[in-house]
């Protein structure tokens, strides 16, 4: 079983700041982008500017 770390993911969709968190592995920016392409599907091609930090 891998260990997960809660993580809060900041970015842009179409320009508008948004986050979201997600359960991941690390904090890479590979590992956030998988997690908010299950979130927005085919709108996470539109997604920029991603910063990825563990949650508080």
């Amino acid at each position: 079983m891998t260990a997960t770390i809660k993580y809060v993911i900041k970015y842009k969709l179409d320009g508008e700041r948004r986050w979201d968190f997600a359960q991941l592995p690390d904090n890479s920016q590979e590992q956030a982008r998988e997690a908010l392409r299950k979130i927005h599907g085919d709108d996470a091609d539109k997604i920029t500017e991603i910063q990825v930090s563990k949650a508080l």
